[in-house]
């Protein structure tokens, strides 16, 4: 298991990992198997989404940011009610193919950190499963 370093600089923030998680699967050497990302955090999430057009992001974030606002007079004493929300509903952990020793996403498809309580440092953790 390795694990990806992840510095939010916002709030509310779509950070893409795609390449970080490729070098992750190009370092195991493996050629057919699954790609098990986990995000332990409870104020941050794992998407898979578009990412030639980075108004897909701010569009996801602006929708997420009205769906669940900060200031809704949640009960929990921290102020990030909202942030545990989001969490929940994207959820914490992604399974991707790999064949032919890539990770087997859509032309337009890349893998985003969801930050949801930052600024922050993050890590995702990433194990590989190999096909025998």
């Amino acid at each position: 298991m390795e694990s990806i370093a992840v510095n939010s600089k916002k709030r509310n923030e779509l950070v893409d990992i795609s390449l970080k998680v490729k070098e992750v699967v190009k370092k195991s050497g493996v050629k057919e198997g699954v790609c098990i990302l986990f995000c332990a955090h409870t104020t941050a999430a794992l998407t898979i989404n578009e990412n030639a057009d980075p108004s897909v992001q701010k569009d996801i974030i602006n929708y997420l940011n009205r769906l669940v606002p900060a200031d809704e007079g949640y009960l929990h004493a921290e102020g990030n009610s909202d942030s545990h929300i989001k969490s929940s509903l994207l959820g914490a952990d992604l399974q991707i193919i790999i064949e032919k020793e890539k990770l087997a996403l859509g032309t337009w498809q890349g893998i985003y950190f969801c930050e949801f309580d930052g600024p922050r440092s993050r890590k995702v953790y990433v194990k590989i499963i190999n096909q025998c």
